[in-house]
């Protein structure tokens, strides 16, 4: 028998990603650990995740948690894309929509039919996204397919309030038997070859366990503070390093997108709840003060503030481990990436299921460990570049600021190769289970002026004629069915 074998996991910190970790370990594992969570009401959550991606769906669905009941329990308002203003020129905006654009051919994706198709204004590429028009309408329902044809649905995720979804978790966990302690910590014993032996609070109590999860936030009490891991900074690709974030009154109409807006040295936020409105402002402050910031933030709320705007300074990049001995860091104290597409509960997502898949039951195994760290990087690299995506590409007219730094720098090589072939044949290459589709790669790249020189010449096996009709037709079924749904707002009230 082993005597390393894990039995007692202690999760260090609260907030959203502690209680996604606690919800998840408990429900997979049941009664095969005992799990402790830490957390002191005394310090806050950052709260930026009010705007997630489709996977959640699958999250909440393996916790049991019903939508509806999600929905009512966070003040939750669906999302349909992310639309991206006055990042390419001024006064233009394009959106990133969920799901499919079109319908494939064969093996020829549907954005070479319409680049064959000599697209125009009149011949729009998101005429041909579900998504997109259900968005722009203010218009949602829950539908796979849309009925009687072979196009796909509508692809979902979520707006929603943080702290309630941290409530509904932290209340699901305890049911299943996670103990909560209040308390702060103050001291780590390590134990000779450099593990976690147990955290001290500031009451005296001494918690010892077999294996330790920081959910410490920016902090990183115990994967940076404590085992010194190494910090890999990604400024020089993301100069942004402060932000505001600021809850206002809602306001009609309840938009099923968030929107992302472009501003000098900045960009804002905006994400619609049942409640109220999420805003924030992410911006360099090499070229924004912070009083130019929170003017510029406050100046731009569509509703009045019902807080102080709260500051918020970061530093773009990742842990060099993410797992290191006996202790995985989940969440901001893994590494941070602006919230520009929404994936920072996606991280938190990922790190729980990839724990999950290689937990570390008989004790911790290096092979597991080198895993876990490879999956990590891989993924974070991978949103960082699409992150890179949208600033390198910016067009606004301006100099000497962060947007003309961004356009002017070097990129990771995996990001030049992308854009290059895209630029050339119309290609999106990507790694098989790499995060962003290549749906989302073509609307940013799009929305953002590349325009591929070439499409793939299988799409000529359609002729001009037929292809026009294909469209056409596609055109006419989206146009239907989003004429047929009901309000992003009835929708909610009918739940």
């Amino acid at each position: 028998m082993n005597n390393n074998k894990i039995k007692h996991i202690v999760i260090v910190g609260g907030g959203t990603s502690g209680w996604m970790t606690a919800a998840m370990l408990v429900k997979l594992f049941k009664q095969q650990l005992y799990i402790t969570l830490i957390e002191s009401e005394d310090i806050g959550t950052i709260g930026v995740g009010e705007a997630t991606i489709p996977p959640l769906q699958i999250f909440n669905n393996v916790l049991g948690i019903k939508e509806a009941d999600f929905i009512k329990q966070t003040q939750a308002t669906f999302k349909l894309g992310i639309e991206f203003e006055n990042w390419g020129n001024q006064q233009q905006s394009y959106m990133h929509a969920f799901g499919n654009v079109g319908k494939d051919i064969g093996f020829t994706q549907f954005h070479h039919y319409w680049n064959k198709s000599k697209p125009t204004d009149i011949n729009h590429f998101w005429d041909f996204s579900l998504n997109y028009q259900a968005a722009k309408n203010n218009k949602f329902s829950i539908m796979d397919r849309v009925q009687g044809t072979p196009l796909a649905g509508i692809t979902h995720a979520y707006h929603f309030d943080a702290s309630l979804y941290a409530k509904l978790l932290r209340n699901y966990s305890e049911k299943l038997s996670v103990k909560r302690i209040e308390g702060l910590i103050t001291s780590t014993t390590l134990a000779n070859d450099g593990s976690i032996e147990s955290v001290s609070l500031k009451d005296g109590q001494i918690i010892s366990a077999d294996f330790f999860i920081d959910c410490s936030g920016f902090a990183a009490l115990l994967i940076e503070k404590q085992l010194d891991v190494g910090y890999e900074n990604w400024q020089h690709w993301l100069p942004c390093d402060s932000a505001y974030a600021v809850p206002c009154e809602r306001t009609e109409a309840l938009t099923p997108y968030t929107r992302s807006i472009a501003h000098d040295a900045s960009w804002q936020w905006r994400i619609p709840l049942q409640h109220r409105t999420g805003n924030g402002l992410v911006y360099c402050s090499q070229y924004l003060s912070d009083e130019q910031a929170k003017a510029l933030l406050l100046e731009n709320l569509d509703g009045k503030p019902l807080a102080e705007p709260r500051k918020i300074n970061f530093k773009t990049g990742r842990r060099e481990k993410q797992w290191h001995k006996n202790c995985v860091a989940i969440g901001l104290s893994s590494g941070f990436l602006e919230p520009l597409e929404s994936t920072s509960l996606h991280l938190v997502q990922s790190a729980i299921i990839r724990l999950s898949k290689l937990f570390p039951h008989n004790g911790v195994q290096q092979a597991n460990v080198d895993e876990f760290n490879r999956q990590s990087k891989l993924e974070f690299e991978q949103i960082r570049d699409f992150i890179i995506l949208h600033y390198h590409l910016n067009q606004k007219e301006t100099h000497n600021d962060l947007w003309q730094q961004c356009r002017d720098m070097a990129i990771p090589d995996s990001l030049k190769q992308k854009i290059e072939l895209f630029k050339a044949t119309g290609t999106v290459s990507r790694y098989q289970d790499e995060l962003f589709t290549e749906a989302a790669w073509i609307q940013v790249m799009l929305g953002q002026g590349i325009m591929p020189n070439d499409y793939n010449p299988l799409a000529n096996s359609v002729s001009d004629a037929d292809l026009h009709d294909y469209l056409g037709n596609i055109k006419q079924i989206i146009n239907r069915a989003v004429a047929a749904m009901p309000s992003h707002q009835q929708f909610i009230d009918k739940l």
